[in-house]
């Protein structure tokens, strides 16, 4: 198996799984996804952090605006693996909950990910709401 196949496995699995945890109210699996060594970084749709003790605080409190995802799907335009690191560029349409009310959105996200020894782990998003 490739790198790049390795690592799509990973991002199907592992990512989109916790994505779709976080939009249910559940911070614990996108915890997980992310590196605990500096640097981590998000210049989020609703909050920017630039640190791990940020990041666990922004992803706590973000969750409790979430639940009932009908669905999350995210449609991957662009990846790379570069050795250690790599890339992915796409949208993710998602239907939850936020604050008790139905609603459906799509964000345009890119991350940075740096292969470690447990494996891939986020680094970096960049994330915004389309239209």
């Amino acid at each position: 198996m490739t790198d790049r196949e390795e690592f799509l496995i990973w991002l199907q699995r592992d990512v989109v799984r916790a994505e779709r945890a976080m939009f249910d109210g559940d911070a614990a699996p996108r915890r997980a996804i992310w590196a605990e060594d500096e640097p981590v970084t998000v210049l989020g749709a609703w909050r920017n952090v630039s640190n791990h003790a940020e990041l666990v605080e922004a992803f706590d409190e973000l969750s409790t605006s979430f639940s009932n995802c009908a669905d999350y799907e995210f449609d991957l335009i662009s990846f790379e693996v570069l050795g250690k690191m790599a890339y992915t560029v796409g949208y993710e349409r998602v239907a939850a909950s936020i604050d008790g009310e139905p609603r459906a959105f799509t964000l345009r996200a890119t991350q940075v990910y740096r292969r470690g020894d447990d494996g891939w782990r986020v680094v970096h998003r960049h994330a915004d709401r389309v239209g």
